[in-house]
């Protein structure tokens, strides 16, 4: 590789971290040893799978394969918990062995699904009980599990890795002033689209004539649904079915991250700063309010545009739609785009990134009324995190495995694997070279880079629900959405329905406590976190 991930970053040497961590469970210590992996030699994941052949150079730092390798971690045993392979969970097990080989630590890894993984996570650490020392989970839990996090140490945050974290993923790794998330992974929901089907001159014609207009990537959720209908029934450059449109549509597979995608532009205001989904001031849910409704009203008519079995859709199923070429667009995380762009992909830069969809009106909540004007707003929904338990007997060791599961030679190889869910989180990997460097062309890996950028400075954002009890109004949600998709109510009763279950949420676990974690998403989402 002629470019590193990350040239723009100042080497800081090869300082070993020893300083102990303050973690209220103890810590262990590493021995010294001599490196047994050279200073700025070469990483590569070909030895452990079938992993691209891609080769990167070692970033000296104290993160670093060799800074690692020469800590000694035998006799130490490191307990962690991930999700399922492959998203997340395979990254965990890869980093896991390599850490291991590195430094004689054992560390066993457990891989849970993601329906299972919340209670995996919440029940031991409620209970006192230290299950595990290292955690792989979405960040929105934070307002669940930051109580019994240990907060990075400082040395780690001073790592120049962590420095070039974007200010919204160090946001969101970040509750009550501390940092007690270790940041894996930048997530953010953007818009798919397969260029090479919005440019055959046969599609451009017949799209012109059927509907007056030019065939274009969707500006709005509205044109969105047209293009989506037209592109179903037409073929590929090599004959095969598409079809308008692939989504995350799976009750307990993370659809309520799909619809927050749709309702995103109908329900932001760029001039209301009360709240998206609740009034900050009341904890009134806004859930059901006309431009939640509408968006649902989108999720529910797309369905004929989707490929079969396409209305019960998990991440992975809408990853290997997009990314083989079935579908013509989607809209979620990064995983299908990268998946569109591996060595043996059919469509292989022939697809493009761009902003959400936006619309022609957006509803105020603060007048009860649609505004005539057009709209877009950026989703930074969750992401994968890390953390490390408080509990923990080997806090040290904990935080040394994420420096080097995140040190800069490790992402930029992660970030290359479609499947891993690893995606862009530190300002050096909006650098367009570097993709072109891994064989995209120069459209593609401009689209790609520009939308993410663009999303980091864009004044109308919606971030997660980072509330305690997260996950029963995520729940609650999704299970709304999916009676509407199924046709069992129409979308005003089922979010009407939801409106009602958050409610009784808020006040089973606590309204003030809701309120307090739920302002400081007002204040992210108007760029004050």
């Amino acid at each position: 590789m002629k470019r590193n991930l990350t040239a723009t970053v100042l080497l800081v040497g090869s300082l070993v971290l020893t300083t102990a961590c303050s973690g209220t469970g103890g810590s262990s210590a590493a021995k010294e040893k001599e490196a047994t992996f050279p200073a700025g030699g070469d990483v590569s994941y070909s030895k452990y799978g079938d992993y691209p052949q891609t080769t990167t150079k070692d970033v000296e730092g104290p993160c670093s394969w060799h800074a690692t390798s020469a800590k000694d971690y035998s006799g130490v045993t490191l307990k962690v918990i991930s999700h399922a392979v492959p998203v997340l969970g395979e990254p965990t097990v890869l980093h896991a062995k390599q850490f291991s080989e590195l430094t004689g630590a054992k560390v066993d890894v457990v891989n849970v699904p993601f329906g299972e993984l919340y209670q995996k996570l919440i029940t031991p650490l409620q209970a006192g009980q230290p299950a595990y020392d290292v955690m792989f989970y979405p960040s929105l839990w934070i307002g669940d599990m930051a109580p019994y996090l240990e907060p990075v140490p400082q040395q780690y945050l001073d790592t120049a890795g962590m420095k070039d974290v974007t200010k919204a993923f160090m946001d969101v790794a970040t509750w009550d002033g501390k940092v007690v998330q270790y940041p894996v992974d930048g997530d953010r929901h953007y818009l798919k689209v397969r260029t090479d089907l919005l440019t055959d001159p046969k599609n451009m014609a017949d799209y012109k004539a059927e509907t007056g207009d030019d065939l274009r990537v969707p500006t709005t959720w509205s044109e969105y649904q047209q293009v989506a209908e037209f592109l179903t029934g037409r073929k590929g450059a090599q004959g095969e079915a598409v079809f308008g449109s692939a989504e995350v549509t799976k009750r307990d597979d993370l659809t309520f991250s799909a619809f927050i995608s749709r309702a995103a532009a109908y329900a932001k205001h760029p001039d209301a700063k009360g709240g998206f989904f609740f009034d900050a001031e009341t904890m009134e849910p806004l859930i059901n309010t006309p431009g939640w409704v509408k968006a649902l009203d989108d999720f529910v008519a797309i369905a004929p545009s989707l490929p079969p079995g396409g209305t019960n859709f998990g991440l992975g199923d809408e990853i290997l739609s997009f990314g083989g070429g079935q579908a013509a667009m989607s809209y979620s995380w990064d995983d299908a785009f990268i998946q569109a762009q591996q060595p043996d992909s059919p469509i292989r830069n022939e697809v493009a990134a761009a902003q959400l969809p936006g619309t022609d009106e957006v509803w105020n909540p603060e007048t009860g009324q649609w505004d005539k004007q057009p709209n877009q707003a950026a989703y930074f929904t969750w992401g994968w995190t890390s953390a490390v338990a408080g509990s923990s007997k080997n806090t040290e060791a904990a935080f040394d495995f994420l420096c080097f599961f995140s040190n800069e030679a490790n992402t930029a190889l992660d970030l290359q694997i479609g499947r891993f869910g690893i995606n862009p989180y530190r300002n050096a990997h909006f650098d367009a070279a570097f993709w072109e460097e891994q064989g995209w062309s120069a459209e593609a890996a401009t689209s790609y880079v520009e939308t993410l950028a663009d999303m980091e400075t864009n004044p109308n954002r919606v971030f997660d629900l980072r509330v305690p009890g997260v996950n029963q109004y995520m729940s609650s949600l999704a299970t709304g959405v999916a009676a509407a998709m199924a046709g069992q109510k129409s979308s005003q009763e089922a979010l009407d329905g939801v409106a009602q279950e958050w409610k009784a949420i808020t006040e089973q676990v606590g309204k003030d406590e809701v309120q307090a974690a739920y302002r400081n998403v007002v204040k992210l989402e108007n760029g004050e976190g």
